[in-house]
């Protein structure tokens, strides 16, 4: 009995030693599971601690820079998150908040800086544009009292650096500094022709049907200042040996345009975008995403079509270069007085006229005043007398007949005079009348011995 109880005894402590043995071998498995377990997430906390570092250190070192790149910059690319697998959660959202909290701080502080810049050369230019309205006046003073090209040069050049200034001071939200009357349109894109460096290889035709249609006042200089910065980057950017054709014409119901071709390099299509984007009047442009140096011509125009309502728009030239089309509103155009006197360099309207067409009531090919000064020989005139004030006119009585009618008009191969200045024009044609004048208080010949028509006394009585 004693044996068989010795023998339970031996097998319970045996069984009970295995099971001790086993669970300490399975506590020891687990303790070496977590172990390992542990250390894997150590590796890994160890990973994302790594990985994080390297985001935040890109971030400080490429992506806020990049940010704040892409704000002038459209097309610059910002880098996003390096390791996405490894940076997930709040770190990833908190990291993304950073870059866009970098660029809302540098657009702020950009705006600021912007708008003290504003400021600065708003006044600077304002200064220097009274200077420069100054010089102009004596200038203009000096040309009277001395003939001398090199004042002539010198008015020009403050001409130009008066637009400039002007463009300065419409950029930084300043008016354009002159007020005008109504003012005629061809008057009004001559003045424009005359700022603008390479005005000389600019070719202005007139198709108005309406030849006193004029600009309100409040549009006339900035319609100028506009037009000016439209020719200037048409002659800049195109040969110097090409010519800038200008085309004004009236649009049935929707007031005028005025088309600005060249023959220039053309543009690509993220600056074709780009100056669309800029002359739809954009409510706000910085300075600082005119490039450097910067490129002010077509934020000109935007700025002055979001203030007085025109527009403009611009796409390929069939010269080779771009067309820009400036399109002027009916209310922003009325007719000026019959009593004001148009300038001499106005070019004459272009009038649509079929080849061979003999209808006396079609408008006639504009001529020169001094070329209906003297008629032909073989053409009966009547000489009108000079009212006061006014220029002797000539009256055809009846039309050309026989030869002279059927022969077509020899084309004239002598070289066109040069053109002169209104003042020059307006002294020689003071000089005619006043010797006209002198002339006509002279005693008259008596009615026998008064001599027939002759090509040397055009400025004579009405012949009976």
């Amino acid at each position: 009995m004693l044996a068989w109880i010795v023998a339970l005894a031996a097998v319970i402590v045996a069984i009970w030693s295995t099971a001790r043995t086993h669970q300490a071998r399975k506590d020891a498995y687990g303790a070496l599971a977590r172990v390992e377990l542990t250390e894997r997430q150590a590796r890994a906390a160890e990973a994302r601690t790594l990985a994080l570092t390297e985001e935040i250190r890109q971030l400080a070192r490429k992506r806020i820079p990049a940010a704040a790149t892409a704000l002038s910059h459209r097309a610059a690319p910002v880098p996003g998150l390096r390791e996405a697998a490894d940076i997930e959660g709040d770190a990833a959202r908190l990291l993304t908040l950073a870059v866009e909290a970098a660029r809302t701080a540098v657009l702020e502080e950009r705006v600021r800086v912007d708008a003290a810049a504003r400021s600065a050369m708003r006044g600077t230019s304002a200064k220097i544009q009274s200077l420069l309205n100054q010089s102009q006046h004596l200038l203009q003073e000096l040309q009277h009292e001395y003939d001398d090209p090199r004042i002539l040069q010198l008015d020009f050049r403050n001409e130009l650096a008066l637009r400039r200034t002007q463009a300065t001071a419409v950029l930084c939200d300043a008016w354009p500094g002159l007020a005008r009357q109504n003012s005629s349109l061809m008057e009004v894109v001559l003045g424009a022709q005359s700022r603008v460096a390479g005005y000389e290889r600019v070719k202005v035709a007139n198709h108005l049907r309406q030849e006193r249609l004029a600009l309100v006042a409040r549009v006339s200089e900035p319609l100028a200042i506009a037009l000016a910065e439209l020719l200037a980057n048409a002659t800049a950017y195109s040969h110097p040996d090409t010519e800038v054709p200008v085309t004004v014409q009236q649009t049935p119901g929707r007031g005028a345009m005025i088309i600005v071709d060249d023959a220039g390099i053309g543009m690509d299509d993220d600056a074709l975008k780009r100056a669309r984007a800029l002359l739809s009047g954009p409510s706000e442009v910085l300075l600082t995403e005119l490039g450097d140096p910067p490129r002010t011509g077509f934020a000109v125009v935007g700025r002055l079509i979001e203030r007085y309502g025109f527009s403009c728009h611009i796409e390929s030239s069939p010269y080779g270069g771009m067309r820009a089309m400036l399109r002027v509103p009916a209310h922003l155009l009325t007719v000026i007085d019959d009593d004001r006197t148009l300038s001499v360099l106005v070019p004459e309207p272009v009038r649509a006229r079929p080849a061979g067409s003999e209808d006396p009531g079609s408008p006639a090919p504009a001529t020169d005043p001094a070329e209906t000064a003297v008629p032909a020989a073989d053409a009966p005139v009547d000489e009108g007398a000079a009212r006061p004030g006014e220029l002797p006119t000539r009256r055809r009585r009846t039309r050309r007949t026989g030869l002279a009618q059927a022969a077509p008009a020899e084309p004239q191969t002598a070289e066109a005079p040069p053109l002169r200045t209104p003042e020059q024009a307006g002294a020689a044609w003071s000089a005619l009348q006043k010797g006209t004048v002198s002339g006509r208080e002279a005693a008259p010949a008596p009615p026998e011995q008064v001599p027939s028509a002759s090509p040397s006394d055009d400025q004579g009585e009405d012949e009976t």
